[in-house]
């Protein structure tokens, strides 16, 4: 389940980051994360791209 981040971790990323750039740095993730879905579920990934399979959290994946 998502869930905030930890006061010190907050404090540390406002203190490194203004709120603009931590909203493009969070637009810019999840961009990565979406097209990278897309290019896997089209099945036009690399071949030769190194995969890594992390489980969704609670599910039974190992």
């Amino acid at each position: 389940m998502p869930s905030s981040l930890p006061g010190s971790a907050r404090t540390e990323l406002d203190a490194e980051f203004s709120p603009a750039e931590q909203a493009e740095l969070a637009m810019g993730i999840g961009l990565f994360l979406g097209m990278s879905k897309v290019l896997i579920t089209l099945g036009v990934e690399p071949q030769d791209m190194p995969t890594t399979v992390i489980p969704t959290p609670g599910s039974n994946v190992r």
